[in-house]
């Protein structure tokens, strides 16, 4: 492909290159909004403006400039020039030197916004977009450049070029960045096939031989799931309970302490065959109230996407929004697509979005203001997802009714229960350095956000949730439906198989209550779906039908059994009530009582998810978005257009 892989505004005038180059001196440089007034491309008011801007947000001027649409991009790299007493590299005409990348690597300049241009004499010319950092970038060269000189470029320019010489590497860390271990990426599906085989040639084999003993141990193994999972469930519920809503005001400042200086804020959102989606995208995220100088919202899509990218192309982005072309690779996954944007983010907050996303205006301020309260162990926050078209249809009320009590009731209990929290997919909320430390999201597990839940607790990072909702669209039609389920269920499996290849090695890591919460949550949702037909089977002994364990029923056992299914029923019924006894689900409540008519597609799922374990296990199901419902915030989303995205 010929296009730029970071779109970029062309300035209207370039500088001729020349060899103006910089030496770092400690004098301290004018001004740049002053030189910017000076050369007629600032005007006072806006330098005014910007300057107060720049006192209570922790942002680069020309970011405020440039975002505010104060200065051309050709007038702001004018202004650093003159700052700076250097030159405008043009990097188009002159590519770098892959010789002197290599001694630094790739991801390093782009993390740096930096690149090694080229030789002159003994010493090497560094291009950087950011020269006020240029002190701290020279730090950390390696000696064999020599002397150090600076020119300038954009940030879009410098990417371009990296991106040009050396996308090979960057593509290929994009899968690999999570180290071996604790990645999924060297799954043997033949070792699960003759597993597979195995258990079931096992359990044929104690059907044939002793029947009754056989189920009788399947359904003590079922039981024990459901009644654990039950108990889990009421805990989590009864701790959300006492532990109350946490405050979720935003307030810049700390009393007695100084006021917090805002931080930059990436916003990474994957895209994937999107028709028309650029206009409802940038006018849902243009709803965020957060400083648009602090937004660095990067648009993720894959370079065979023509689609997506011929949209984009047409769409009037705003300054705050760009688009990142990911190389095609050995596979095409969300946390591929994350991976490689990660290196191009500015913000020292990563954030994480669906193409279908409509999150609440002051939910950035709310992010930053949480991370600025708790200590640094709280590396990530999790909002709270729920679904705009929720009264589609049956599936879709049910869906909802989930979801509620998933986001509103059991993950806030596991938080404050202490224990691993499996995240979604979207509305999360990174420290970028915790998020680059533990190797950012595993790009072969297809669901990498409950993988890398696992992860965090693994380095004694903390997750909290925070009450901040984002609405997306519920998969309400029964096949998609499936199929979006079965992907989560084997990114389940796949995560609780990668993370006991050495339970020894993992108790240590998270302790034993972790430990603990970590089989329920996993392993017991697994082992619950797929013998749920196993429970199923004794709704016939009260009706006076045959089952396999018609001889030794007595009484008593049928009374207990019954009596466990219904207890666990109604728990889950007064959990479901209790997560939609909202204004917001108004109405849903009498659809809680057909919430156990919803969960067999589960076990429908988990079985799909069983095969595909052995037969394509990174295989990523894609969900169709689009297709139902609208948002009720706004008139700008009474039209959906039909689209695929990775959600």
């Amino acid at each position: 492909m010929n296009m730029p892989l970071i779109q970029t505004v062309t300035p209207a005038r370039r500088s001729k290159p020349t060899l103006l180059l910089s030496r770092p001196t400690r004098r301290r440089p004018r001004p740049l909004g002053q030189i910017l007034v000076d050369l007629g491309d600032l005007s006072p008011g806006d330098m005014l403006k910007a300057t107060a801007m720049r006192a209570r947000e922790d942002v680069r001027f020309g970011d405020i400039l440039r975002a505010n649409n104060m200065v051309s991009e050709a007038g702001l790299y004018r202004g650093l020039a003159e700052q700076f007493k250097c030159s405008v590299a043009d990097l188009q005409t002159t590519p770098p030197d892959v010789r002197l990348i290599d001694l630094i690597s790739p991801e390093h300049c782009l993390q740096g916004g930096f690149v090694p241009w080229k030789r002159v004499g003994a010493a090497t010319i560094i291009v950087t977009s950011r020269p006020e950092d240029f002190a701290k970038i020279r730090e950390n060269l390696p000696a064999a450049f020599g002397p150090v000189l600076m020119s300038i470029a954009p940030e879009a320019e410098i990417q371009n070029a990296l991106l040009r010489a050396r996308q090979g590497p960057l593509t290929a860390r994009a899968e690999t960045r999570v180290h071996t271990n604790e990645s999924c990426r060297g799954w043997d599906a033949g070792i699960a096939a003759r597993l597979a085989a195995a258990t079931a040639i096992a359990l044929i084999a104690g059907f044939i031989a002793a029947p009754q003993t056989t189920f009788l141990l399947l359904c003590a193994i079922a039981v024990t799931a459901l009644a654990l999972n039950t108990a889990l469930k009421l805990t989590a519920a009864i701790a959300t309970v006492l532990g109350g809503r946490r405050a979720a005001s935003f307030s810049s400042q700390r009393k007695g302490r100084k006021m917090m200086q805002l931080p930059t804020v990436s916003l990474l959102v994957p895209l994937f065959h999107e028709r028309e989606i650029a206009g409802r995208l940038v006018r849902r995220l243009a709803r965020l109230t957060y400083p648009r100088e602090l937004l660095d919202v990067c648009l993720i899509v894959e370079e065979d996407d023509n689609l997506t990218q011929s949209a984009l192309k047409s769409a009037n982005l705003p300054n705050w929004m760009r688009q990142i072309v990911v190389p095609a690779g050995t596979l095409k996954t969300k946390p591929r697509a994350l991976n490689y944007a990660l290196d191009f983010c500015r913000g020292r907050v990563v954030g994480v979005y669906d193409a279908e996303d409509a999150p609440e205006p002051d939910q950035l301020f709310k992010v930053v203001r949480r991370f600025h309260e708790v200590g640094p162990e709280v590396v990530c926050l999790q909002g709270v997802l729920d679904f705009y078209n929720a009264r589609t249809n049956w599936l879709s009320r049910c869906f909802t009714i989930e979801y509620a009590t998933w986001f509103r009731v059991v993950l806030p209990g596991l938080e404050r229960l202490g224990l691993v929290i499996p995240l979604g997919g979207t509305t999360l909320f990174f420290r970028r350095e915790a998020l680059e430390l533990i190797g950012g999201w595993d790009a072969h597990n297809v669901t990498e956000d409950a993988d890398i839940g696992v992860r965090l607790a693994r380095y004694g990072y903390r997750t909290e949730l925070i009450p901040t909702m984002t609405e997306e669209e519920a998969n309400c039609r029964f096949w998609p439906w499936i199929r979006q389920r079965s992907r989560w269920l084997k990114g389940y499996a796949m995560t609780w198989a990668v993370h006991m290849r050495s339970p020894r090695k993992l108790l240590i890591d998270i302790g034993p209550w972790k430990f603990a919460g970590f089989q329920l949550v996993f392993l017991g949702t697994l082992t619950q779906f797929l013998l749920a037909p196993i429970l199923w089977s004794f709704w016939a002994l009260p009706l006076g039908l045959w089952h396999p364990l018609w001889h030794i029923a007595s009484p008593p056992l049928v009374t207990g059994l019954i009596t466990a299914f219904l207890l666990s029923e109604a728990t889950s019924l007064a959990i479901g009530i209790f997560a939609v006894a909202t204004r917001r689900h108004r109405g849903l409540w009498p659809w809680v009582a057909t919430v156990p008519l919803y969960f067999p597609l589960a076990t429908i799922a988990a079985y799909k998810a069983l095969f595909e374990m052995v037969s394509k296990p990174f295989y990523w199901d894609k969900t169709t978005h689009g297709l139902h419902g609208t948002s009720g915030t706004t008139q700008a989303d009474l039209h959906p257009e039909k689209s695929v995205n990775y959600g």
